[in-house]
């Protein structure tokens, strides 16, 4: 019953197009899902702006552990965008496809680390503002490290940001966040881009945000933010996500992390 009831919420929200993230921050962690174990998101992510706002109604996230400390991941997503003045669009948007894959374990000295490309396929109509119209590939390095209820994570990496006008850039970004109890955790976190468009800026935003977890397999997670440099006056991410895995090992990582 409550499945189908964030199932209906979602279905009535307003939404945005697909970002480079690790729900529900910008700012990624190096975590993989666990061997043979599934996590599943209807979501939905928004953003305005001066010049109007778009998003997700919903955007599909799966991910995967295929081997141990390595996860594939796909997003598919059916996209709104109302440019200002202008009259809105919908449609299936571009497909995100990657894997993350932990190449170093955490211990009391080092932190984790792992790596997270990813990829863009220009499956969105692009004439009506529902894709880029290219391939665009994100090359990053997550870092994290914990202590008793807090953990950290960020680090960034290299989009390749193909287009008239547009421009490769970097993203870095960091977050910390405390588990407040089984349930709850809380976090927040800050990230920046160098100049993403000829003629740009770079761009510094904020986010706060978390998750709730009603069991093992059903959480609810949030975040909202906007610009400290750039033209974001509000974001927000909102997911229902399920983590799924074999009877004998299930899991029991309440954390934001994968």
């Amino acid at each position: 019953m409550l499945s189908r009831l964030i199932f209906v919420f979602f279905l009535c929200l307003i939404p945005f197009y697909v970002v480079w993230a690790g729900p529900p921050f910008v700012t990624d962690d190096p975590v993989p899902v666990d061997l043979r174990h599934w996590e599943v998101y209807i979501a939905s992510q928004q953003e305005y702006d001066p010049s109007g706002g778009g998003g997700t109604l919903p955007h599909i996230e799966i991910n995967y552990g295929a081997i141990s400390n390595l996860q594939v991941h796909l997003i598919t997503s059916y996209m709104v965008n109302w440019p200002s003045g202008r009259k809105a669009v919908s449609g299936y948007g571009d497909t995100e496809l990657g894997i993350k894959y932990r190449f170093l374990q955490e211990s009391t000295s080092r932190p984790m680390a792992g790596i997270f490309p990813l990829v863009e396929l220009p499956t969105g109509n692009s004439k009506k503002g529902l894709g880029s119209g290219h391939y665009q590939f994100f090359l990053p390095v997550w870092l994290q490290k914990s202590w008793n209820s807090w953990t950290s994570f960020g680090g960034g990496g290299y989009f390749n940001n193909p287009g008239e006008g547009n421009r490769n850039y970097w993203l870095i970004g960091w977050e910390i966040q405390k588990d407040l109890s089984p349930h709850l955790t809380l976090g927040g976190e800050i990230f920046g881009t160098t100049p993403t468009v000829d003629q740009g800026e770079k761009e510094v935003d904020f986010n706060l945000g978390g998750q709730y977890n009603f069991d093992e397999v059903h959480h609810l997670l949030f975040s909202a933010g906007r610009s400290f440099q750039g033209e974001v006056d509000f974001a927000f991410y909102l997911a229902f996500q399920w983590t799924l895995g074999p009877s004998e090992a299930p899991s029991h990582n309440f954390s934001l992390m994968k």
